[in-house]
C-alpha cells in the first residue's frame, strides 16, 4: 500500500513540475512582442512595433518580424523569404517559446 502512495505522490510531483504553455493568438503574439525585449539562453532580441528586430549573440543581426494569423514572422537578409512559427506562452512565468514548422523550439523570457 506505501508502496502505491508513493508512487502516486511522485506523479502527482512530476506533474506538477511540467509547464504548461498556451497557444497564443497573433492578438495575442503582437501585444507581447510589440516594444519588448527577450532573453534566450545565450542571446537576446528586441522588437519594434514598427516591424524591426534586432538579435544580438554577440553581434548585431537585423531583420524584420511581423505577426501572419496566429504565427510570428520573420526575415533575415540577406534571405527575402519569411520564416513562420506558431507561438506559446508558459502559464506562471510567462516565458514565450517559438516552434518551427519541423517542430524545432526557441525558448525567451521577457526582460524586465
Amino acid at each position: 500500500m506505501r508502496k502505491c502512495v508513493a508512487i502516486a505522490v511522485l506523479a502527482l510531483v512530476a506533474t506538477g513540475a511540467r509547464a504548461d504553455w498556451v497557444p497564443m493568438s497573433g492578438t495575442e503574439i503582437k501585444t507581447a512582442l510589440s516594444d519588448a525585449k527577450l532573453i534566450y539562453e545565450d542571446a537576446w532580441q528586441v522588437f519594434r512595433p514598427s516591424g524591426f528586430t534586432l538579435y544580438n549573440a554577440g553581434r548585431d543581426s537585423r531583420g524584420s518580424w511581423r505577426v501572419e494569423g496566429d504565427r510570428y514572422c520573420s526575415q533575415w537578409p540577406p534571405a527575402d523569404g519569411w520564416a513562420c512559427y506558431a507561438m506559446e506562452r508558459e502559464t506562471g512565468t510567462g516565458a514565450l517559446r517559438f516552434i518551427g514548422e519541423s517542430g524545432d523550439i526557441t525558448e525567451g523570457r521577457i526582460a524586465e
